[in-house]
């Protein structure tokens, strides 16, 4: 396979020059970090006065972790490093509690952040000759405007399609030649169901190419958009903490995603006790960002599952690579005491032909008893008027998740196309029962 890289001379960096250079970085961040009301009270509880007080990459131990309600209670502008009058943009994600996690940045934010952009978009074998149809939410949501500067930088001819209207997807894809998109999974499956209906051609399509995040999603769901679309998929992690996407993505051997070390630390502890796991090992992904100014974010407690490769990856690239998100901690569902992760039941109905394009899990309580149903669509091909093969396809579904997480769920078959259609990122879980419970 011929690679191509945007940034060779950091991306294959040897790993002692790289944590070097990380190191480096990190004074800097902690020098941007002791101008925030929350981190100087924080870091001079652990004698972190000034950037010289750390002396190697071990001593980000010293400093505590950071989590979503630190950034909640230091709202609005407990997080922020410069004057309010530099900055040039923010981003937020709103949240339960009606509090948003606020992002800042200034100028040169913003250029490093469509810098690690173009390196994620060029690693798939992108150039300036694609054509990319960004359909993802715009606005304060980090995805369209993310994504949108990384193909700008890129050179790439950009539609900023923005989210939902396939319709009027479809046309552009037809008018402009669209060869690259970006959209979540749920709504790359969607894409298809909703060519067929419409009557397109995928030989009208010139699309080669598919970015898909925002949400977790199963190997066995990429396959099959791969196989819908006849496109290659290529998964994209980040968030908003982090600027959003561009924190890891996959190179051309679609083998993990490299975290870009020259703008991220990365560590991956047990969600329980916090210390750290054994490479290779399940935990949670702790961030500690390396390239802002405006909003330096230490130790970040991501609650995203996910383990490091520990085998180089064939692309020659030095960072390291992270395992496809497998949930979060604290999206875990507890039915009637049995831990369930919502990707477990992704990757069972996935994996069946028979099964359409989206499902949700719904909870409830009956009595003291925790009932969950599984909803999916069937395939086009099904009959939903014959009883038999759908009977067969239940006690399959059934049969099938009760081996995968030790539980028997109600299984609802619906018509394809009937189950409805999130334009971002898709609901999979409704959890009904009482939150006293």
């Amino acid at each position: 396979m011929n690679f191509q890289y945007r940034n060779p001379e950091i991306e294959k960096m040897p790993r002692p020059e790289l944590e070097k250079l990380q190191l480096q970085k990190l004074k800097t961040e902690i020098g941007y970090a002791l101008r925030t009301p929350f981190y100087k009270e924080r870091l001079s509880k652990t004698g972190i006065k000034s950037p010289d007080d750390i002396k190697t990459l071990n001593d980000l131990n010293k400093i505590p972790f950071t989590a979503k309600n630190d950034l909640r209670d230091g709202f609005p502008y407990g997080f922020l490093s410069i004057p309010k009058e530099e900055v040039v943009r923010l981003h937020a994600s709103s949240g339960t509690t009606g509090i948003p996690t606020t992002i800042y940045f200034n100028k040169d934010d913003i250029k490093n952040w469509a810098f690690f952009m173009a390196r994620c978009i060029y690693a798939t074998g992108c150039n300036k000759n694609d054509v990319f149809q960004n359909m993802i939410t715009y606005g304060l949501f980090t995805g369209g405007l993310g994504f949108h500067q990384g193909g700008e930088e890129v050179g790439m001819l950009v539609i900023p399609a923005g989210a939902g209207n396939t319709g009027r997807q479809f046309k552009m894809m037809q008018d402009y030649g669209t060869t690259v998109l970006h959209a979540t999974p749920s709504f790359l499956l969607h894409l298809e169901t909703k060519m067929k209906e419409a009557g397109i051609s995928r030989e009208s399509l010139s699309i080669t190419r598919a970015f898909a995040g925002a949400e977790p999603y199963s190997e066995d769901t990429r396959k099959r958009i791969e196989a819908l679309l006849k496109v290659d998929v290529y998964n994209s992690y980040g968030l908003s903490e982090m600027n959003g996407p561009g924190v890891a993505f996959e190179c051309q051997c679609k083998d993990g995603l490299h975290i870009w070390e020259d703008g991220y630390i990365a560590e991956i502890v047990n969600p329980d006790t916090l210390e750290p796991v054994k490479d290779g090992e399940i935990g949670e992904l702790v961030l500690t960002i390396l390239c802002r100014e405006a909003t330096p974010i230490l130790r970040y407690r991501t609650r995203d599952l996910t383990a490091f490769y520990t085998e180089p990856c064939a692309c020659g690239r030095t960072h390291r690579r992270l395992r496809r998100i497998t949930g979060r901690s604290d999206d875990m569902l507890i039915i009637n005491g049995v831990n369930v992760f919502p990707s477990q039941i992704e990757e069972v109905i996935m994996g069946m032909k028979e099964v359409g394009n989206n499902y949700l899990i719904v909870v409830e309580k009956e009595g003291a008893l925790d009932r969950m149903t599984v909803k999916t669509e069937v395939s086009a091909d099904i009959f939903m008027d014959d009883s038999r093969p759908l009977n067969a396809l239940k006690e399959k579904i059934k049969e099938t998740l009760q081996t995968s997480i030790s539980i028997s769920p109600k299984v609802e078959l619906h018509e394809s196309g009937s189950l409805p259609i999130s334009e971002g990122k898709a609901v999979r879980v409704q959890d009904m029962r009482p939150k006293d419970v």
